[in-house]
């Protein structure tokens, strides 16, 4: 299935220099779960009051760009430098399901027409994340398919962001939008589930 995630080989390349950095500074793969779950909580306050500076749309897509960053940096490291341990695999996944929690929940403020399907958005997300751990647990291989996983779901809302900087108002097809992310959600959870328990 076509997504974002495809493209990360080519965007743990570019992050090479970066890891060599940090570990040069003893900077640990848990230490950096732990900021990057700092960092979306941040993104998610500043999301909450974009009402009052729209200049804190922008953090969605700079924001959601070093959380990418710090995601694969963390992994990278663990495995080049042999640091994996189970607090740190509990801590990225533990740690990204809350951070979705505290980016997504601002859309219950500035989507209200679509309010419902905002929520069934959020608790698919969890879902989704939680069928593509069941694959590690079951099979031994974390499932990352798409289409709409943790990487596409960022994509789109920093497009969000952007187009609500511009006071671009798409309010009237919001309805439907959430309704393709939705079934984009519904269709990623059953790959992720049908290739976990193929034989």
């Amino acid at each position: 299935m076509i997504s974002i995630y495809t493209i990360k080989p080519q965007f743990q390349k570019l992050l090479s220099p970066i890891l060599a950095f940090l570990h040069k500074k003893n900077i640990s793969p848990n230490q950096i779960t732990i900021g990057s779950c700092v960092l979306s909580l941040l993104i998610g306050v500043l999301f909450w009051h974009s009402d009052f500076n729209t200049l804190f749309f922008l953090f969605l897509p700079i924001g959601l760009l070093l959380r990418m960053a710090l995601n694969a940096l963390d992994g990278m490291m663990a495995k080049k430098y042999n640091l994996t341990s189970n607090t740190g695999e509990m801590l990225n996944e533990m740690g990204d399901i809350v951070s979705d929690l505290f980016i997504f929940f601002p859309l219950l403020k500035f989507e209200p027409q679509a309010l419902y399907l905002v929520v069934l958005f959020i608790a698919l997300s969890v879902i989704n994340e939680f069928a593509g751990v069941m694959g590690k647990a079951i099979k031994g291989e974390r499932r990352y398919d798409g289409p709409m996983g943790k990487s596409d779901r960022a994509l789109l809302l920093g497009v969000y962001g952007i187009l609500k900087f511009c006071s671009v108002d798409f309010s009237d097809y919001s309805i439907w939008i959430f309704t393709v992310v939705i079934l984009l959600l519904l269709i990623s959870t059953y790959v992720r589930i049908k290739k976990t328990l193929k034989a």
